[in-house]
């Protein structure tokens, strides 16, 4: 072992592991992999059994609206194949910088930073084809080589599906707090969402509750709800297989809006029902958390 080893010094940082064994440098890596963990308070993880739900924009609104509750948050993005999180903050030309200690996360606001594998991508047209021993990897140097220092919330945004990230995020940050599941009314969607929540027990991360995205949409000029996708699929789902249900987000033309424009919808508009519904979900998940 180097003797410039310390408990919080990964090997990719140290100028001396090559003096060390493959059994040195991975005691190491998981003593540095514990470390960066128990300064992370709590860590959950936001989930969806299909794509096109809107679960990047829920991981990107909850961790928004932690921060602005003035709560220190990590944004982790886990989808590997398609990092959409640079895009939905602005930073879609950042990259990520070394530092004494690792990685430096990207900071993205006052108690707000992320990881992306879109940071490492020159050209963000250019496919990610890795299999699951690559995507392990990578998810494991985003924990244990990143320095996010100390945190209260870790929120990592999983691709959809039930595939090689999810188990390898499991396995990788232990223990998790909990999984928040993301659908929209639609049945397939509800299908799918179903075992994405039978998915997260089997790999023993409570569920903390469903999320109903695209729940309705509010006429702007007469106020009627207009269920464009059906409404409570979410809700009866929960109901079903006896976890919390956290709320339904409204359809608001500004989440899509705002996102493509690289700024928090919950930020920019706080007083549209979305948000406020965000500040509802937020604190029913605080509710089940552990100090």
């Amino acid at each position: 072992m180097s003797e410039n080893c310390t408990e919080g010094a990964s090997c990719s940082s140290c100028s001396g592991s090559d003096s060390c064994s493959a059994e040195e440098k991975q005691k190491q890596e998981e003593r540095v992999l514990k470390s960066r963990l128990t300064k992370i308070n709590h860590r959950i993880a936001v989930m969806s059994g299909k794509g096109g739900v809107g679960k990047s924009t829920v991981a990107v609104s909850l961790a928004v609206t932690l921060a602005n509750q003035g709560h220190k948050v990590g944004l982790l993005d886990a989808d590997i194949h398609g990092p959409n999180l640079p895009k939905m903050l602005g930073l879609e030309n950042k990259r990520l910088q070394a530092g004494a200690d690792g990685i430096v996360p990207e900071p993205v606001m006052e108690n707000l930073t992320v990881v992306s594998m879109a940071f490492l991508l020159e050209n963000p047209d250019n496919p990610v084809v890795w299999r699951g021993p690559l995507k392990h990897t990578v998810i494991r140097q985003f924990v244990a080589d990143v320095q996010w220092g100390e945190l209260d919330f870790l929120i990592i945004d999983l691709p959809p599906g039930t595939g090689d990230e999810p188990l390898s995020v499991a396995d990788v940050i232990k223990p998790m707090d909990g999984s928040v599941i993301v659908t929209t009314p639609q049945d397939v969607a509800l299908l799918d969402s179903r075992k994405s929540v039978v998915f997260s027990q089997q790999i023993e991360v409570p569920v903390l509750g469903i999320v109903e995205n695209m729940s309705g949409f509010n006429c702007p000029h007469c106020g009627e709800a207009i269920d464009l996708f059906k409404q409570g699929g979410g809700r009866k789902a929960a109901e079903d297989l006896k976890v919390p249900f956290l709320g339904a987000v409204p359809l608001d033309p500004q989440v899509v809006v705002q996102g493509d424009a690289g700024k928090p919808f919950v930020t920019a508009f706080p007083e549209t029902k979305a948000a406020i519904v965000f500040t509802e979900i937020t604190a029913a998940i605080k509710s089940q958390l552990k100090d």
